[in-house]
């Protein structure tokens, strides 16, 4: 629903949700919610493009086409990379991933650059720009909008090239973290891979990803896939919570856009506690076993 936020600044804008997944009534109300001024169902004689990367990518660059849609927004999350360079690559659209914030009326994009040590301002002098927003880095607004259904049927035969046959689920059991509004990450202090699962019981109750250090990576606790960082992935979650992580400029360059950071640390020394908004000074393997029971479901009314 960011999306749709960021979409709104414009105020001469006209906000399309465009839908090529089948079955997406249930979104009608939450997209007219959020400020989708028109709901763009997308019917092929496919009835199922999720498996065909190409095929979505074909029919939403279509419907800009047909609806002269200014800009594309989407979310720089794993799958929205794809997507939208797909998209951008078909029309031969300017694509910007990881976008910090967008001002339609300057024609200009914000997105950090060299792991967030710099901020650039991009300016965009050809329409439709395809850009995709850092998972989280915009707080959706509700703002009631018509959201009236328009039908699209584009007779178009999709490309069987490239098929995703099964999407398996990472290690961590939970969502992926580079979206994840909530993030428990753990450092070396965790010890071992096996207390990594505190973090993951934590996150369970929380409904949040696991996440890691770079250390805790290099030592086999975790794989790299979870880790965070300068030579990770970048997070903004609402909360962030790091156990064990000293703090390091490396780490702080993959997280700093949390909009809310909670450190739990044995160090009072630990760099992480100049740059949290919350600081717990205790053992991690006393604190958020403690926070488990405490937003669990046995937890006191």
């Amino acid at each position: 629903m960011g999306a749709l936020t960021a979409a709104r600044q414009d105020p001469k804008g006209e906000v399309y949700a465009l839908l090529p997944e089948p079955n997406a009534e249930a979104c009608h109300e939450v997209l007219r919610q959020y400020g989708a001024d028109r709901i763009v169902v997308i019917q092929t004689p496919e009835a199922d493009l999720s498996p065909f990367p190409e095929g979505q990518a074909a029919v939403l660059a279509a419907a800009i086409d047909r609806f002269q849609l200014d800009a594309l927004l989407g979310a720089s999350g794993e799958a929205g990379r794809d997507l939208l360079a797909r998209i951008a690559s078909i029309i031969g659209a300017p694509l910007i991933l990881d976008c910090l914030d967008i001002d339609f009326p300057s024609g200009t994009v914000r997105k950090s650059h060299f792991s967030g040590k710099t901020t650039a301002t991009l300016r965009l002098n050809s329409r439709p720009w395809i850009l995709g927003l850092r998972p989280n880095i915009i707080t959706e607004q509700i703002d009631p909008r018509p959201g009236d259904i328009v039908v699209y049927e584009i007779p178009l035969h999709v490309s069987k090239r490239l098929v995703i046959r099964e999407v398996k689920q990472g290690s961590s059991g939970g969502p992926d973290v580079s979206e994840a509004e909530i993030v428990i990450s753990g450092g070396r202090a965790v010890g071992s891979a096996e207390n990594f699962r505190i973090l993951k019981e934590c996150a369970s109750v929380l409904g949040a990803a696991v996440g890691a250090s770079r250390a805790a990576v290099d030592a086999g606790f975790a794989s790299h896939a979870l880790q965070i960082g300068q030579t990770g992935k970048t997070v903004s979650p609402r909360l962030y919570i790091a156990c064990g992580i000293s703090g390091s400029v490396q780490h702080f360059a993959g997280m700093k856009t949390a909009k809310v950071i909670v450190a739990v640390n044995n160090d009072p020394d630990a760099p992480i506690f100049q740059k949290c908004d919350y600081g717990l000074l205790g053992d991690l393997f006393e604190v958020v076993p403690a926070l488990t029971r405490a937003l669990g479901p046995g937890r006191s009314k």
